[in-house]
């Protein structure tokens, strides 16, 4: 069986005692640059026996192995499934200056929670009332399922998360509704890099999308930090500029 088509035999295996699949998956976590995003996608045994996931899911994969064109016709192809009313999706996005207040992963944990609140209170209620997103387990708030979904995460588990859910390492190349929403989450994000390139020109974030590349990191050691940058992110690399005679100014990532 090619590899895609496991995608789909994987989410019918995990959907197995539930009523519904809900993938979530990030882009941007080790960019020097912009905002971490994260998709979430809602899939139904319904839509896994469809004639499109049966036929055209074999185009889905993992963001990072798909072109921009490929992901650009995946996202069309994604609207138009939701206007059918077979997925749900959305995506969630926490900025620059939350990343530099909540550190990447809990800023990571921000964009996931805004994610998966554009399709699931409708499935779930609050127990608490706004408490501190970053406060303990106990004095948070928690969300507890009125329908029967399960929510797959690509990665590890995330502590102190208020949606509990499984972690699959991988997941975007392993699960379909986890490689959809990674692509939604791409998607999304580059277009935001795009539209931000206009605002802060110079630095090349329409082509690189604010990874570390090599143009990128000459850009900043030339122009400085814009404030689309992560500040923890730069320190070796501003280094770099603050002292030219420093040979490592690899970013910290």
């Amino acid at each position: 069986m090619p590899k895609r088509r496991q995608l789909r035999s994987y989410d019918l295996k995990k959907i197995e005692g539930f009523e519904g699949l809900i993938g979530v998956d990030e882009v941007g976590r080790g960019a020097l640059a912009g905002p971490v995003v994260a998709g979430a996608v809602l899939v139904t045994r319904t839509f896994l026996e469809s004639r499109w996931a049966t036929v055209k899911s074999g185009r889905v994969n993992d963001s990072k192995q798909l072109s921009a064109e490929e992901r650009e016709s995946l996202w069309t192809e994604f609207e138009g499934l939701l206007a059918q009313g077979l997925i749900h999706a959305n995506y969630g996005s926490a900025s620059v200056e939350e990343i530099e207040q909540h550190n990447i992963l809990g800023a990571t944990k921000l964009a996931m929670r805004r994610a998966l609140e554009g399709i699931y209170p409708a499935a779930a209620f609050r127990r608490n009332e706004e408490p501190d997103l970053f406060s303990s387990l106990e004095q948070r708030e928690t969300f507890v399922p009125l329908v029967s979904c399960r929510i797959l995460v690509d990665g590890l588990p995330l502590r102190s998360f208020p949606y509990p859910h499984t972690a699959i390492v991988q997941g975007d190349s392993r699960s379909l509704c986890i490689a959809m929403a990674s692509i939604i989450a791409k998607v999304a994000r580059d277009r935001r890099m795009a539209e931000l390139d206009l605002v802060h020109p110079g630095y090349g974030f329409a082509q690189h999308k604010g990874y570390g590349t090599e143009e990128h990191r000459e850009a900043v050691v030339r122009l400085g930090r814009s404030a689309l940058h992560r500040e923890m992110f730069l320190r070796k690399l501003m280094a770099q500029r603050d002292d030219p005679n420093q040979v490592d100014f690899l970013a910290d990532r």
